[in-house]
Parts: C-alpha cells; sequence; structure tokens
C-alpha cells in the first residue's frame, strides 16, 4: 500500500509540465461614472384648516420634504417643482370634489417669501450645490395655506405636485 502511494506521489510530481518560458502582457481595466440623481419627497400634509378661529387672520404652515441623492460630483443641479393638478393663473391649489379648490403655495425658505417653482430665474426652481457625495441629501419644502379662505366644512382637499431633479 505504502508503495502504491508513493508511486502514485511521484508520478503526480514528474508529469507535472515545466514551461520553457514566460511573457506577460497589460490587461487593461476602466470604469466610467455617469451623472445620476434620484429623487423621492415626504408630504407636505396641513391638517385641519380652521377659516373661522385659528386660520381666519393666521396662515396654516407646515412642511414637507424632498430628498435628492446625486453621483458625487454631479454640478448645475436644479430641483423644480410644478404647480401641482389644480393650478389657475400660476397659482397652486387644492381640490376637493369638483368645484372646491383651497389656496395655498411652497416656498424654499421658513420665512414664506421665495415661492419654489420651475425652471431658472425668478419664482424657478431650487439651485442646489454640487453633490458631496452619493449620501441623500434633504431639503425643506415650506407651504402656506393663506388665512381667511372660505372652504367647505367636511371637505378633504388634495393636490399633487410633482418634483423633479434636475442634473
Amino acid at each position: 500500500m505504502k508503495r502504491t502511494v508513493l508511486f502514485l506521489i511521484t508520478l503526480t510530481v514528474i508529469s507535472v509540465p515545466a514551461f520553457a518560458g514566460t511573457a506577460t502582457a497589460p490587461l487593461p481595466i476602466s470604469a466610467n461614472v455617469v451623472a445620476n440623481c434620484t429623487i423621492t419627497t415626504g408630504p407636505v400634509a396641513f391638517g385641519a384648516y380652521d377659516p373661522v378661529v385659528a386660520n381666519a387672520a393666521a396662515p396654516l404652515d407646515t412642511t414637507g420634504a424632498v430628498n435628492v441623492a446625486c453621483t458625487r460630483g454631479a454640478t448645475g443641479l436644479r430641483i423644480d417643482l410644478n404647480t401641482g393638478s389644480n393650478p389657475l393663473a400660476g397659482a397652486r391649489r387644492m381640490l376637493s370634489g369638483a368645484t372646491e379648490y383651497l389656496t395655498y403655495e411652497l416656498y424654499t425658505d421658513g420665512g414664506h417669501t421665495t415661492v419654489w417653482g420651475s425652471g431658472a430665474g425668478a419664482g424657478g426652481g431650487l439651485a442646489i450645490a454640487d453633490a458631496p457625495s452619493r449620501a441623500v441629501r434633504s431639503f425643506t419644502v415650506f407651504g402656506r395655506v393663506p388665512a381667511g379662505q372660505d372652504a367647505l366644512s367636511g371637505a378633504v382637499y388634495a393636490d399633487t405636485v410633482t418634483a423633479t431633479i434636475n442634473f
């Protein structure tokens, strides 16, 4: 038995081919990184609007969020919010039923001075800094329903605004 094992080991070692020489060549490896972004949102939920007491003279304010993740180094970024599904002369409106509207607006700042729209320039989208990493960045949307609107009791008002990241 020992001779058989020794013979097989010897045979295996002897049968390994020997190389006469070697040659080498470089194998190039590459990848192109594309600019890409994703966008998600957190709702702007105003809650209860009271046109008789609480909101007779004071607006109803709340916040939502737009969350953006872009390829690190992506430049020229802008977040646009359209005027929603029920605009009238550029004003955003929530709809209840077929004919009941409640006007509201979305802003880029907590002072409610800069309307968040779309496109470049005044009343346009929000230009954001170049992407420092691929991590998600969150931007606050400041919502306001103006005071003193003649809203219908028991009505539920809603709208859908489209958020777009331009890169």
